[in-house]
């Protein structure tokens, strides 16, 4: 459930900075009606958001050894 939750809120982001990139309008300025302290906070949930994600795809990719046996990774490797 948290990763959905990280991958919402990393999504909300990228689309925020793609509107800042295409026509320079700040989607969480204009949502927080430019309060320095909850823009601070949400582009804090955001990059925690986005520091979760790159932990969990770490963490997925360290699982290659089920799918692949000690006996078949040594064949491979020689």
């Amino acid at each position: 459930m948290i990763t959905l939750i990280a991958l919402i809120i990393t999504i909300v982001g990228a689309l925020n900075w793609l509107l800042i990139g295409i026509c320079g309008f700040n989607l969480v300025s204009w949502l927080t009606m430019d309060s320095e302290i909850a823009q601070r906070i949400i582009y804090i949930l955001v990059g925690v958001a986005g520091a979760w994600l790159v932990y969990f795809i770490a963490r997925k990719k360290g699982r290659v050894d089920e799918h692949f046996p000690a006996e078949r990774r040594s064949e491979a490797d020689e």
